[in-house]
């Protein structure tokens, strides 16, 4: 019998820590590699399909009074604190109508931007 000792100890990992990272995100990003581009171009693809989603319902909003009023000439007729409706809707409510979509879309934005600096902090 030899007296050489027990084995010597090896560390068994089953799964990986929490919290630790495979890719170094920030690096892929700086250093403009492929997973870095692809990204980018994915922030670059939610913004832009941000901005067309509120593009559409700004203008399907705004877009909509002048058809309502020609199928429904009568609505054209009707009179609100001595203006009429059409002046009324497109002159005067429309602006704070389109504040409150930019507003929304900055947010939503930011929100956008906040996700993918999220996603690229170690």
């Amino acid at each position: 019998m030899s007296s050489a000792g027990p084995p010597p100890r090896q560390r068994v990992v089953l799964a990986q820590r929490r919290g630790a990272r495979m890719v170094r995100t920030r690096v892929e990003v700086q250093q403009q590699t492929q997973i870095g581009d692809a990204m980018v171009r994915g922030l670059v693809r939610a913004q832009l399909g941000l901005a067309l989603r509120v593009a559409l319902v700004a203008a399907g909003l705004l877009g909509a009074l002048p058809v309502l009023f020609a199928l429904v000439p009568s609505l054209a007729e009707v009179t609100v604190l001595g203006l009429r409706l059409p002046w009324l809707l497109l002159g005067v409510v429309g602006y704070p109508v389109l504040l409150g979509i930019a507003w929304l879309y900055v947010r939503l934005a930011e929100r956008n931007e906040q996700d993918f600096t999220d996603l690229t902090d170690d």
